[in-house]
C-alpha cells in the first residue's frame, strides 16, 4: 500500500485565498500562532536587522514614503508549546516556520503596497515580464505556477514536475537533468492564458539566503562547470586581475570570490545571469501574488506541505539530496564573506537588498570583530 501523505490540514480542492501573499499551513491552532507570533527572541532579531539594515537603505531610495509601522504584538513571552514540545522538535519548527510565513506575508505585503512597486505582471517593463515568465513553470493538471530560482532546489522540483507530468517514471531516476525540455513555461503561453492561470492556480517560490545562495552558485559554476569558466571565468579575470587583460592563456577556472564579486557589481542586476540575478528579479514578488514562498532552510517540510496543497499523489515525494551535493555551512559562509573587503561587500548588499528585506533574512555581521572569530 502507498503510503499516506501526512495531513496538514488544507483541503486538496479548496483554491487560495485571494488578497493573501502566503497561504500558510494550520498544524497547529493558528489562532493560537496569530497570537504568539511576534515572541520568538529570533523572529525579533529578523525584524531588527532587517529594518535597521535593508530597509534603511530602501528608504534612503525613497521606497517606504509613508510607510506605516505595524503595532507591536505579543508580550514578550516565548510560547508555552515550545518549552512544552521542545525548541528543536518538529512541532516546534513548525510553528517558528509558520510564524516566518507570517512575517514574510506581512512585510511583502507592505512593501509591494508602495506606490511605486509594481502591482502585475502587466506593470512590469519588457525586459522585467519576459524574465518573469520564463521563470515561471506550469501545471495544468494539478493547478499550479512554480517559479524557479536557480540554486534554491529548483532542479528537484522539476523533477517533481516531471513525474506530474509523466515525462518522468519517478523522482529517483538517474538521468540527466534537462531543464527546457518536458517543462511548459508561462512565457510560451497567451495573455489571456496567462492571466488565467495567475488568477487562478496555486502560486509558489522557494527563497535562500540571498549571500549562501551567491555562493553556491559561485563554487558550482567556476569550479566545476567549464562551460561557466569559459563563458564568464575568461572575461572576468582578464577584466579584475592585473596584468592578465590580453593573456590568452587564461582557463577561467581559478576566479577568486572576491573578483567575482567585482564582477557582480558591475553588472545590472536585471541583465545578470540567472544563477546570481536576485530573486526579487527573477520572480517579481510584488507582480504576482504568491500563496507560498517556501524555504531552502525548511525545503523538506515546506516541500511536502506544496506537495499536499497541490494534491500530488502519494507516491510522489520531494527528492532527497544528491551523495555528492556540497551545502554551503555557516563557516564556509562566513569564511568567504569575511574574505572580502569591507568595501566590496558595502557595495554588495544593495544590489540584493530586496531578497534581504522581502524574504527576511538578516544581513550578515562582517563586523571586523565577528570575522575575527
Amino acid at each position: 500500500m502507498l503510503p499516506r501523505r501526512q495531513d496538514y490540514g488544507v483541503k486538496r480542492s479548496g483554491g487560495a485565498r485571494s488578497g493573501t501573499v502566503i497561504n500558510f499551513r494550520s498544524a497547529v491552532n493558528s489562532g493560537s500562532v496569530r497570537r504568539s507570533s511576534a515572541v520568538l527572541p529570533s523572529v525579533l532579531t529578523f525584524l531588527v536587522i532587517v529594518a535597521s539594515g535593508g530597509l534603511l537603505l530602501m528608504i534612503e531610495k525613497g521606497m517606504l514614503n509613508s510607510m506605516e509601522t505595524p503595532p507591536p504584538r505579543g508580550s514578550g513571552r516565548r510560547l508555552d508549546f515550545m518549552r512544552q514540545v521542545g525548541k528543536n522538535s518538529p512541532a516546534a519548527v513548525d510553528v517558528e516556520s509558520q510564524i516566518l510565513q507570517e512575517i514574510r506575508n506581512r512585510t511583502i505585503r507592505t512593501m509591494c503596497g508602495q506606490k511605486n512597486m509594481p502591482r502585475s505582471i502587466w506593470s512590469l517593463s519588457p525586459l522585467q515580464r519576459k524574465t518573469l515568465l520564463q521563470h515561471v513553470l506550469v501545471n495544468d493538471q494539478y493547478h499550479f505556477l512554480y517559479c524557479y530560482v536557480p540554486k534554491v532546489a529548483c532542479s528537484n522540483w522539476k523533477r517533481v514536475l516531471k513525474v506530474l507530468s509523466g515525462a518522468l517514471e519517478n523522482v529517483d531516476v538517474n538521468v540527466k537533468m534537462n531543464h527546457q525540455s518536458d517543462l511548459l513555461f508561462l512565457s510560451s503561453l497567451k495573455p489571456e492564458e496567462i492571466r488565467y492561470r495567475l488568477k487562478h492556480y496555486f502560486k509558489f517560490m522557494f527563497v535562500r539566503e540571498p549571500m549562501e545562495r551567491l555562493l553556491s552558485a559561485y563554487r558550482n559554476k567556476f569550479g566545476e562547470i567549464q562551460s561557466y569558466q569559459k563563458k564568464y571565468g575568461v572575461e572576468i579575470i582578464k577584466r579584475y586581475r592585473k596584468g592578465r587583460a590580453k593573456d590568452a592563456a587564461v582557463t577561467g577556472d581559478d576566479v577568486t570570490f572576491a573578483e567575482f564579486v567585482h564582477y557582480l557589481l558591475d553588472e545590472d542586476a536585471e541583465r545578470m545571469n540567472e544563477h546570481w540575478m536576485p530573486m526579487y528579479n527573477l520572480c517579481q514578488p510584488c507582480a504576482v501574488n504568491y500563496d507560498f514562498i517556501g524555504s531552502h532552510e525548511q525545503l523538506e517540510s515546506d516541500a511536502e506541505y506544496v506537495l499536499q496543497r497541490i494534491g500530488a499523489p502519494p507516491y510522489v515525494h520531494f527528492p532527497e539530496r544528491q551523495t555528492w551535493y556540497k551545502p554551503v555551512t555557516t563557516e564556509t559562509l562566513h569564511y568567504y564573506l569575511c574574505s572580502l573587503p569591507q568595501k566590496l561587500l558595502r557595495e554588495l548588499l544593495p544590489k540584493y537588498i530586496l531578497d534581504f528585506s522581502l524574504f527576511t533574512y538578516p544581513l550578515p555581521n562582517t563586523t571586523t570583530e565577528h570575522c575575527r572569530h
